[in-house]
C-alpha cells in the first residue's frame, strides 16, 4: 500500500491516485483499454478536472465553475456522498454494492454525469469509460485518505 496521505478533495488527493492508477497496468484493463476525455469532478462546490490520455492519467487540477465546459461530462455529488464512496472503497479495496459509479449513476434522477454543453457524443464519454473511471477511483483505496 502507498503511505501517502492526502485530504480529500485536492489536487494531491487526485495526484496520489493517479500515480497509483497509471503505475498499475492491471487497471488499465476495461473495454480497450485506452481512455481519451476530460472528466469533470465536483465535490459539492468544489471543482477538478482530470484529462485520461491512452493509458494515463494526465493531470489534475483544480478548476472554475467556468472550465466545466472544457470538461467532455463531469461528476457531480455532495462531499457527503463522494465520501460514502470513498469510505466504501477503502473498506473493501474497490468500490461494492451501491458505491460503483454506475449505480450511483442508475440510483440517481439526475444522474451522476452531467455536461454543460449538452453534447451527446462527449456525454457519452461516461458510460463508454466507465469501468476505467472506476478503476482510477478504486486505486484511491492505495492511499491514506482524510476528509
Amino acid at each position: 500500500m502507498n503511505r501517502f496521505l492526502a485530504k480529500f478533495p485536492s489536487v494531491a488527493w487526485f495526484d496520489a491516485v493517479r500515480d497509483v492508477y497509471n503505475k498499475d497496468d492491471a487497471m488499465h484493463g476495461a473495454g480497450s483499454g485506452t481512455c481519451n476525455c476530460v472528466v469533470g469532478v465536483q465535490v459539492g462546490r468544489e471543482l477538478f478536472q482530470l484529462t485520461f490520455e491512452g493509458f494515463e492519467c494526465s493531470r489534475a487540477e483544480k478548476i472554475t465553475k467556468s472550465k466545466l465546459d472544457d470538461c467532455d461530462f463531469y461528476l457531480h455529488m455532495t462531499a457527503k456522498d463522494w465520501r460514502s464512496m470513498l469510505q466504501n472503497i477503502q473498506e473493501h479495496g474497490h468500490a461494492t454494492d451501491n458505491f460503483t459509479l454506475n449505480t450511483l449513476d442508475l440510483g440517481r434522477v439526475e444522474g451522476l454525469s452531467a455536461s454543460t454543453h449538452n453534447d451527446q457524443y462527449r456525454e457519452d464519454l461516461f458510460f463508454r469509460y466507465n469501468q476505467t473511471l472506476q478503476f482510477f477511483f478504486d486505486g484511491s483505496a492505495r492511499i491514506k485518505t482524510t476528509f
